[in-house]
């Protein structure tokens, strides 16, 4: 089932995501739905709160990337090509190297693409969605697709890491998404829009 996507702007997208037991209710149908979600609205990740839940689960599939060949060797395609995975209360062990820029979207905040500085390398832990844990070292834009959705479950959103500059630039834009004064091909769910009587 296709979930509508929460607009920047909900309160839930600002929260600091709680870590689930084993037996939280239902959750390998909504990890079903969430990748439905996913690939509906064409994107590479997507975090619990982008749904309006509280809880540190985000799920990636950056097969996208691995067509943008001409900036990637074969064994970064390859790895790309083969990166669709659940985590579930992940935690980030090690972040290492210079930072790199990479031009970064969000489906919460749709038409906004900005340039956003993270760490090339890290070494995360996390449990697979059949509750096994799980120890992985990623980099480049693996890693990258993991800083992104896993700032979603600590309250951060990507236009966080922007100057106060750059944020006064697109603070109309990102009024307008809050009050639902944007074309989306996806289901969404604006916090500010007035209803209609």
């Amino acid at each position: 089932m296709i979930l509508p996507i929460v607009a920047y702007g909900d309160p839930v997208l600002k929260r600091k995501a709680k870590d689930i037991l084993e037996d939280y209710p239902k959750l390998k149908e909504l990890i079903a739905n969430m990748y439905e979600t996913m690939y509906g609205s064409f994107g590479v990740g997507l975090a619990a709160p982008q749904i309006g839940l509280s809880i540190r689960l985000f799920i990636v599939d950056a097969t996208p990337f691995a067509d943008d060949e001409d900036n990637l060797d074969a064994d970064q395609i390859k790895f790309l090509k083969n990166f669709k995975h659940t985590f579930i209360n992940p935690v980030i062990l090690e972040e290492t190297g210079d930072e790199w820029v990479f031009n970064e979207g969000c489906l919460s905040i749709p038409d906004v693409r900005e340039d956003v500085f993270r760490k090339p390398n890290i070494k995360i832990e996390y449990y697979d969605e059949d509750f096994n844990k799980q120890t992985m070292e990623l980099d480049g834009l693996a890693a990258r697709v993991f800083q992104h959705e896993y700032d979603h479950i600590e309250g951060i959103l990507f236009t966080d890491h922007l100057s106060a500059l750059k944020k006064r630039l697109i603070k109309g834009k990102l009024t307008n998404i809050s009050k639902g004064k944007i074309n989306v091909d996806y289901r969404m769910k604006f916090p500010l829009m007035k209803k209609k009587r």
